[in-house]
């Protein structure tokens, strides 16, 4: 099954989502019922369901970007899951099979391109796997999100969530609006309460709300190859291997993009800067935080030998082109060339072990018992994102009293 959308419709969808319906200064503030922090897939999902359901509040989404969805919602393979990898009963596995069903009924009634092309070939057929670009779907989440009455503010980093001082003798905003989140240039917003999707800054947004700082984001680079036009009919639907139970990554597979080129991998390497799509990205605060952690520590000594393999099939894409042999044997070096990466915010305990499930938690005290934080949404977040949305709204309502 495809659905497509022409150049001229699809142009039109991104116009139509604004980069900022508001402008804050440093010396004034705005205040709202609930602020969402985040304007990736999972943050623009949950910020759509939650005015849906309550049209009388006022929503603001902050995005520290200058646009939506340019991180992990822009930088993933595209695949709309099944969810037959997944632990039966799971978390994931129940929120996969419910989202991939939402998402395919929202893309029928919004007619946004994806393609139904399936997955496997001599072994377990998943017709019902599809490939989508989830960039323009957390677009149009957003411009659901803008008509129903939300406002959207980017190039807004929070910084910082405190309680509000004390008001002067007669002003009562603080009572009603205390919770102030800043950015470093000074500007504030301030709301009764507070939803993070943070995606790679996750932990850090929940230690600066007071909250835990575990899990951990330690961000991993995944780094595709990708196939040369004229060998585009080596591969007509998703090729996957059977994962790994004691990794949370799927290995390197073959994945048709809604553009028509096809990727192949990725590999999984330890990222030396969050958003670090590049080998020679590098930040060191982050590098720092990865290296210092135990928890990663542990990890890298309890799989020394398969990191460096990892990071040996990153420099050298022959020995990669060698593992896709084996699922399309007539495939060669001269076949493949570099192309994009991604980075994935892999949360860990100090423990060393990978959390692979979702993490949804808040905190105590004045601050963190008006936050909750998604902390840790893993892959098939974006084919679970409006499933989701609904547990995330349904979780304020039950915090919050909405």
């Amino acid at each position: 099954m495809i659905r497509t959308l022409n150049s001229t419709s699809f142009a039109a969808l991104f116009a139509t989502v604004p980069k900022s319906t508001t402008c804050i200064t440093a010396r004034t503030h705005s205040t709202y019922d609930v602020a969402v922090v985040g304007g990736g897939i999972v943050g623009l999902a949950s910020a759509r369901e939650l005015i849906l359901r309550h049209p009388t509040l006022s929503f603001v989404l902050l995005e520290k970007e200058k646009d939506l969805a340019v991180h992990q919602s822009g930088h993933n393979s595209g695949v709309i899951h099944s969810g037959i990898y997944y632990t039966p009963g799971s978390l994931k596995a129940r929120l996969c099979g419910k989202g991939a069903t939402m998402a395919y009924e929202y893309l029928d009634k919004k007619g946004l391109p994806y393609k139904k092309c399936g997955k496997g070939l001599m072994a377990l057929d998943s017709p019902y796997t599809g490939i989508v670009d989830w960039r323009l779907v957390s677009l149009a989440y957003g411009k659901d999100f803008q008509e129903a009455g939300g406002t959207v503010v980017t190039e807004y980093e929070a910084s910082d969530m405190a309680m509000v001082k004390e008001s002067p003798a007669g002003n009562t905003e603080g009572m009603k609006y205390p919770i102030a989140i800043r950015d470093s240039k000074g500007k504030e917003v301030r709301c009764r309460y507070v939803l993070t999707c943070g995606g790679l800054y996750s932990d850090r947004l929940s230690q600066i709300s007071g909250c835990s700082p575990e899990p951990r984001i330690v961000p991993f680079r995944g780094d595709y190859l990708v196939l040369k036009p004229e060998k585009h009919y080596l591969v007509r639907g998703n090729i996957y291997p059977v994962p790994d139970p004691k990794f949370p990554f799927l290995g390197v597979h073959f994945t048709p993009r809604m553009d028509g080129s096809v990727w192949l991998g990725p590999n999984a390497v330890l990222a030396f800067k969050r958003e670090g799509y590049k080998l020679y990205d590098f930040d060191a605060r982050d590098f720092g935080d990865a290296l210092s952690f135990r928890g990663l520590q542990k990890l890298v000594m309890n799989n020394l030998v398969y990191g460096v393999g990892e990071m040996y099939r990153g420099v050298f894409i022959g020995a990669q082109v060698k593992i896709l042999k084996k699922f399309i044997p007539e495939l060669s070096l001269s076949d493949v060339l570099r192309g994009p990466a991604g980075v994935r915010a892999q949360a860990l305990d100090r423990d060393g072990n990978l959390v692979d499930d979702f993490v949804f938690d808040g905190g105590v005290g004045d601050v963190g018992s008006r936050v909750l934080h998604v902390r840790n949404a893993p892959s098939p977040a974006a084919t679970s994102s409006l499933a989701i949305a609904e547990m995330v709204a349904d979780e304020v309502e039950r915090r919050f009293s909405l």
